[in-house]
């Protein structure tokens, strides 16, 4: 019934089964709790043991006469995912194989279903402390000939390395429960390199992650370095916002840039802190006063250190990134006001900052009107601001009510306009896309919220791009292919910084990050057999728990490490997958 109710669409919630067992269908867009152990396709069955909250206990005494009901009630704080007992999960599998075994003809099934994978959570409470079992039809065309039976036991921490397999005893016991004569071995590992690669004060902070996943085939020994002609694959998930970040300031700005959005929608702004003491109005009112010089030919006092000024609080990166991140130096009129005035953009929400923003505008356009100044513009601009300066170069200026919204938007036109400008000098300046590809990001043709967000995309990739040039010392032929996907998926997809963006690489561009590393996870798959016949038998180390929901049960040993010499040592989880056909024929 499951199966054919997910057919259209995926149920988002579970399934309740004699009132201690939750069925989930779990579809392709969801990500795998068996995935390390486990490569086959979706949609599949987990099954777990039910999570209800106390008030369902009545509800369900009425709903005996039907044992395969939705669940909808789930506790309002999941506690995480919770195991069945061992003896319980083979039961299910067992049921399971029945239901699809073709000489089981008194059951009266009728017609035969080839039903998605099934996968277990197990408590672990038998001998070999099993965590998962699972079961797959094996099919010849439409025909369902049998069950692969999957066992994932797991063990630890633990810091005694004397635990660990042997590999050729690992060879031995494939080939003895299999039957076989000749096996082939793959390799896997992953390295976490964030930390290893980061310099000081600029670690990212922890909703960030940059590892790799190394794949080669043909191991000799276990826990061995991956060979350099192993096939490698970059992942990183980066967050932006931290204070060490070398882009940080550009990320303050947008930040100011998102608070005028909200203002706009909500018409309550809450405005940054302080960058200068100086107020806004003084800050305007010294730059109009220095064109106005510049007018009448008296000179710039001190002009060149304030555009200088300007330029470095633009780019505002550190001595990591001035290399790559060039300082623009072509900012117009309407970009050097904006920088102005987000120097000290006002205080908090309320009518000084509101009536400081009208005070602002209210000089620049008295100027623009009497002539004073006659301010240089980059083309193409669409801010209200614009507009205007392009009027005054006629003398024939619109009547300009500064009320209402209208001060928070001509703000907001001048940022976004600025930081797109910011952003596309940076992407075609490090030649990492061209302006056709970047249009996207930069239209005009979409309303001002959606300019916004997709500003937003434009930075969440200049941190990828930054921090990967900076901790991993990424040349242009890695950028470049990293900016492409990065972008290929922010023209499909809305902002996501948990997305974890895939590289492929070569292992020697990163090897110096992981060559005297212990790997976060290492593995070893042993194989025989081919297509339908093709069993394995897999064996994991791991510094993380290797199945969630007995996480917690583990937490408690963390603490209890071995202590040497006065260094912790090293704690790892072993964990054990392996496969037993079960044919009905």
């Amino acid at each position: 019934r499951i199966y054919e109710e997910g057919r259209e669409n995926i149920p988002e919630h579970p399934y309740l089964y004699e009132n201690d067992v939750e069925i989930y269908l779990v579809g392709g867009s969801c990500k795998s709790p068996v995935e390390r152990f486990w490569n086959g396709s979706s949609p599949m069955y987990i099954l777990q043991k039910a999570t209800r909250s106390e008030e369902s206990d009545s509800l369900e005494e009425s709903e005996t006469e039907e044992a395969l009901s939705p669940s909808e009630l789930l506790p309002k704080e999941s506690p995480g995912p919770a195991a069945l007992s061992v003896g319980r999960a083979k039961q299910l599998v067992s049921l399971y194989a029945m239901v699809q075994n073709p000489n089981l003809t008194h059951l009266g099934i009728g017609d035969q279903v080839v039903l998605p994978p099934l996968w277990i959570r197990c408590d672990g409470s038998d001998p070999e402390h099993t965590c998962w079992i699972g079961a797959e039809p094996l099919k010849v065309g439409k025909k369902i000939t049998g069950i692969n039976i999957y066992l994932v036991s797991c063990d630890g921490p633990t810091a005694d390395k004397s635990c660990f397999a042997n590999l050729e005893e690992l060879k031995m016991e494939h080939k003895r429960r299999h039957h076989s004569s000749v096996v082939t071995t793959k390799g896997f590992a992953q390295y976490e390199l964030i930390q290893v690669a980061a310099i000081e004060d600029t670690i990212i902070e922890s909703g960030s992650n940059i590892y790799v996943d190394i794949t080669w085939n043909i191991v000799d020994k276990i826990l061995e370095t991956p060979p350099l002609i192993s096939a490698a694959t970059l992942n990183i998930a980066l967050k932006c916002g931290d204070p060490r970040s070398p882009v940080y300031q550009v990320y303050r700005e947008l930040q100011l840039l998102l608070a005028l959005a909200e203002g706009l929608k909500t018409g309550v702004t809450e405005w940054p802190e302080p960058l200068e003491a100086e107020s806004a109005v003084e800050l305007v009112q010294e730059f109009l006063t220095d064109l106005k010089k510049k007018l009448d030919g008296d000179g710039i006092s001190g002009n060149k250190n304030e555009t200088e000024k300007i330029q470095c609080d633009t780019a505002a990166v550190d001595s990591y990134i001035k290399s790559i991140f060039s300082e623009r130096g072509d900012l117009d009129f309407a970009e050097q006001l904006w920088c102005k005035m987000r120097s000290r953009v006002f205080v908090f929400e309320g009518v000084s900052s509101y009536q400081e923003l009208i005070d602002c505008f209210t000089l620049v356009i008295k100027s623009l009107e009497r002539g004073e100044i006659q301010p240089w513009i980059h083309q193409g601009g669409s801010s209200f601001l614009r507009k205007l300066i392009q009027q005054s170069y006629h003398g024939q200026m619109e009547v300009v009510s500064l009320s209402g919204i209208t001060p928070i938007q001509m703000l907001f036109e001048v940022g976004l306009d600025k930081m797109k400008k910011d952003y596309v000098s940076f992407f075609i300046g490090q030649e990492l896309a061209t302006l056709t590809y970047l249009d996207y990001f930069v239209s005009t043709t979409v309303d001002l919220q959606e300019q916004v967000h997709r500003v937003q995309k434009l930075h969440h990739m200049l941190e990828i791009m930054v921090n990967c040039r900076v901790l991993l010392q990424f040349r242009h032929e890695h950028l470049f292919p990293l900016t492409q996907i990065c972008m290929k998926y922010y023209k499909e997809n809305p902002l996501n910084e948990k997305h974890v963006f895939q590289l492929p690489i070569r292992p020697a561009v990163v090897k110096k990050f992981y060559q005297n590393e212990h790997p976060e996870m290492w593995k070893v798959e042993i194989s025989s057999g081919h297509g339908p016949k093709e069993v394995k038998t897999m064996w994991q180390v791991s510094t993380n728990p290797p199945v969630e929901h007995m996480a917690s049960n583990h937490s408690g040993l963390l603490s209890d490490s071995t202590l040497t010499g006065g260094t912790e040592e090293r704690l790892y989880f072993l964990t054990m997958t392996t496969c037993s056909p079960v044919h009905f024929t």
